[in-house]
């Protein structure tokens, strides 16, 4: 197999990226969990609600293929960078199954994903040039503040809104499970402080997200 060249990266990374920020340009290798789950009406406010959520939920998404791709693109050992890639692969289906509510539910995605991305990115690299350990480290972090949201939304989304909460129940198993997948290839757990210092970081983007 040839080996990628500098330029053959860059082009990678930048058509991954552009996947990634442009809506309908990626496929699911799962089916939505919402596909075969019928729905009952919601009122307007109902219907703003969910997409303010749903909006949150894809932001979440962008963010994590800008993570995964930055810590896969600086980790130092060959298994590690299997698994960052294998972990932004599944976080596609999430990307799309977000993607499909939304379009679903005739709203849009958060203006703010390009900054969200690059932000995202930018943190990914730093920690994995720092060392495989803290990157892996960071991922478990992440994926624990994003279970606490996935949480908090199944509780706040409409309850006839079957669709989104079936959705939002898969994301929540999967983000679980890589998180106990990053802790147990050797992921340094991060002390309370720093847990909160990022759980501060993430509800300003929460709160952005929601109606950008």
């Amino acid at each position: 197999m040839r080996q990628l060249t500098a330029i053959d990266q860059f082009i990678t990374q930048a058509d991954h990226v552009l996947r990634t920020l442009v809506g309908g340009q990626q496929s699911s290798e799962r089916p939505s969990p919402a596909k075969n789950v019928q729905t009952g009406g919601l009122t307007a406010q109902e219907a703003r609600h969910a997409a303010g959520l749903m909006r949150v939920n894809h932001a979440g998404e962008v963010c994590a293929q800008a993570l995964y791709q930055g810590q896969a693109l600086t980790a130092k050992l060959p298994h590690v960078r299997a698994e960052m890639e294998a972990a932004a692969t599944e976080e596609v289906d999430h990307l799309v199954w977000c993607q499909e509510r939304l379009d679903a539910l005739d709203s849009h995605t958060s203006y703010l994903n390009p900054v969200w991305y690059g932000l995202s990115f930018a943190i990914g690299a730093g920690a994995g040039l720092i060392s495989d350990k803290v990157s892996l480290g960071f991922v478990a972090a992440t994926e624990e503040q994003v279970c606490q949201h996935l949480k908090k939304h199944l509780s706040e989304l409409p309850v006839q809104d079957e669709k989104s909460r079936a959705v939002v129940a898969e994301m929540l198993r999967d983000e679980a499970r890589h998180a106990d997948m990053a802790l147990s290839a050797g992921g340094y757990r991060f002390p309370a402080p720093v847990k909160g210092l990022m759980s501060l970081v993430s509800k300003a983007m929460t709160k952005t997200s929601y109606r950008i």
